[in-house]
């Protein structure tokens, strides 16, 4: 189920998503539309509104496959769900070129967070990467200053439709170019000082992305050396496209403090072939090395059910590994990653999770209070996040024990 009120989160025709959550009673599916929301992965040129995308492209003489805004969106949901991610990424060609000049930035990032604020969503981390919107003559720090700018007049007007929403951005470095250590330093020019709630759309932290096979962290080691010792919070894509050796990297050499989507921290733990659980009703299971390093230390996984799914780094949503995870107690949180090429929303994912993976509101209770502990803002933020705006709204909705 998707919000109503979320021009970006409409259900995609044809994306049977309707039809998924038929079942849930209506009063479910509103109560988790009702639900405050944290999303830690979710990319800024993932986002865009279809018509947005239609009228920029006209500005920019960008061509695009069709015109139509609802043909528009159903492409690029189609296109995305190839189950093979350099094909998913292609579809950023489109979005992307619609953002070169700060005034499509601020619009993007502005709308970005209307939209996420329509959704129920009280927290969000914008990524995007800077090196890519340079193509009109834009510097790295006027793009970085359009995106804030964005994101702050997104912030003030939702907060005139009686919407509280915090926003920051996640500067981000592509993989496959050597801009490693241009756009760290970058991003810890911009960093926020003090709270962001005082700072809306300022820098909150570093990520990598893009393909992540063949581009592993130790491309750029002191990168990590740098942002280690400034005290600059990372998350780094990791174990969607690559495996264990991948997470590896990221969580011992990139010190990262989230691990970008994480799906495959599964293949480092050998589930019990009887299906049975232990008296605690976990799945037996036996954690490799690297998977017992994340769920101790809990190292939040930033999981995107949809997504996870047209990348082919899950089957279904019921098989999604999300379930044994939070099962098993690793620190598991709920993203969209990009709506537009996911058709999707925060209600739609958590709505698919409760239809098909049988999750209750007390599990979207747990995955959204752990992302907002894990949160790149200080502890006293994250704490106001928590009994502020997310225990007292779930305690409101009827049938979630918290």
């Amino acid at each position: 189920m998707t919000s109503p009120t979320s021009p970006a989160a409409t259900s995609t025709p044809g994306d049977g998503t309707d039809e998924r959550v038929s079942h849930l009673p209506t009063t479910l599916r509103e109560q988790i539309a009702q639900l405050p929301k944290v999303v830690l992965h979710d990319h800024l040129d993932g986002g865009l509104r279809p018509a947005t995308i239609v009228e920029l492209a006209a500005e920019a003489g960008h061509e695009l496959p069709t015109t139509d805004p609802d043909a528009l969106g159903t492409w690029f949901v189609e296109a995305a769900t190839s189950g093979d991610l350099p094909r998913y990424l292609e579809t950023f060609d489109h979005t992307i070129a619609v953002m070169q000049t700060a005034d499509h930035l601020r619009r993007v990032a502005r709308e970005s967070v209307l939209d996420l604020a329509a959704d129920g969503v009280v927290y969000a981390e914008q990524r995007w990467a800077p090196e890519q919107h340079l193509q009109g003559g834009l510097t790295l720090q006027e793009t970085v200053d359009a995106v804030r700018e964005g994101l702050a007049e997104g912030v003030a007007e939702a907060a005139k439709d009686g919407r509280t929403i915090w926003v920051g951005q996640l500067v981000t470095a592509m993989r496959h170019a050597d801009r490693w250590e241009e756009i760290a330093d970058l991003a810890l020019a911009n960093r926020v000082e003090g709270a962001l709630a005082d700072s809306p759309g300022a820098v909150v932290g570093f990520d990598i992305a893009g393909a992540e096979l063949g581009f592993p962290p130790d491309r750029y080691p002191a990168v990590w050396a740098t942002l280690d010792d400034a005290g600059f919070p990372v998350t780094i894509h990791a174990g969607e496209a690559d495996g264990v050796d991948s997470i590896s990297q990221a969580v011992h050499l990139g010190r990262a403090a989230r691990v970008g989507h994480g799906v495959r921290i599964v293949e480092d733990i050998a589930f019990d072939p009887s299906g049975d659980r232990d008296e605690d009703a976990e799945p037996l299971a036996t954690l490799g090395r690297v998977a017992t390093w994340v769920r101790d230390r809990q190292v939040p996984l930033e999981l995107c059910p949809t997504s996870n799914l047209q990348t082919g780094a899950a089957a279904s949503i019921a098989e999604h590994p999300i379930t044994r995870l939070l099962e098993l107690e690793f620190a598991v949180t709920v993203n969209t990653d990009n709506r537009l090429q996911s058709g999707t929303s925060m209600t739609r994912e958590m709505t698919l999770l409760v239809a098909e993976a049988g999750w209750t509101l007390d599990d979207l209770y747990e995955v959204t209070v752990t992302a907002a502990w894990n949160a790149f803002v200080h502890h006293d933020e994250r704490r106001r996040l928590v009994e502020d705006l997310i225990a007292p709204k779930y305690a409101e909705i009827e049938g979630a024990q918290v």
